[in-house]
């Protein structure tokens, strides 16, 4: 997938999943279901602490630029061992047609962990938002290439009304005009998701534009403990890091590796 309307065919077929989603689920079910009432866990308050690594672990088994990347990956066994790892938090795929994600993989994980949770998929409308925190999510993802800036305003703020947090991701410096009082955190996505070109300087040239306030994420493309310890170096609160572990046969491994040696590069910052 290379073309440049991949987000148009994205928003084209979220929009009938969710009709059918409507319908086999409707929103007054999914408030019944026992995860509902519960207080969500604060993304952003995690990803501030000192002691922690910042990284926000993903579990995805396939994506459009990658392709297949881990079907056999179970998202207990990986989500556990991101944690035994280090990890800070948790961001889980929920977009099955892209990216072979599930909401019963964020239930899943929600039953096996305590820690915050991001559902990541393309929200669009409010009955997603119920969805995610129906199955335990404590965040959402809005993309401001994909909202206007009045739908962004309208869904963080019902997000905050049920105590989710938004991380909201950018690509380019013009799209922080979307921002509103109602975000979290933001997340500099390294990859365009127009074309999924990687550039891994954006993230670096893009923090310095972000008003105090945000918790800033960097995300996309993050391949080396190295890499990571500069960025969270540069300004930024934590790290969205998923294709990098899940390529691996077990990427519970991987991520512990990962973050050994990042733990290592703070340590040599420190003497």
């Amino acid at each position: 997938m290379n073309s440049n309307n991949i987000l148009e065919k994205i928003f084209k077929h979220k929009s009938r999943e969710i009709e059918e989603r409507k319908a086999q689920s409707p929103a007054n079910l999914l408030e019944q279901k026992p995860g509902f009432p519960k207080k969500p866990i604060s993304l952003s308050g995690a990803v501030q602490k000192e002691d922690d690594t910042g990284i926000i672990a993903e579990f995805k088994t396939r994506s459009p630029s990658m392709g297949t990347i881990n079907e056999q990956a179970d998202v207990k066994t990986v989500t556990q061992g991101y944690l035994k790892a280090g990890a800070t938090a948790l961001s889980i795929l929920t977009d099955s047609h892209f990216f072979g994600g599930s909401m019963e993989n964020l239930g899943l994980a929600r039953e096996t962990n305590d820690c915050p949770i991001l559902q990541k998929d393309f929200v669009m409308e409010e009955y997603q938002v119920i969805e995610a925190k129906a199955y335990g999510a404590d965040a959402i993802l809005l993309i401001a290439a994909m909202l206007s800036k009045e739908k962004i305003q309208e869904l963080s703020s019902f997000a905050a009304s049920l105590g989710l947090e938004t991380l909201f991701e950018i690509h380019r410096k013009e799209e922080l005009d979307k921002l509103n009082e109602h975000i979290h955190l933001v997340g500099v996505n390294n990859r365009n998701l127009k074309d999924f070109s990687v550039n891994q300087e954006n993230s670096v040239d893009l923090v310095n534009s972000i008003p105090n306030g945000f918790i800033k994420i960097a995300e996309s493309g993050i391949e080396s403990p190295k890499q990571a310890f500069n960025l969270l170096n540069n300004g930024f609160n934590g790290l969205l890091i998923g294709g990098q572990f899940m390529k691996n046969r077990k990427p519970e491994e991987a991520c512990r590796i990962f973050i050994d040696q990042l733990k290592n590069y703070r340590k040599k910052q420190r003497t």
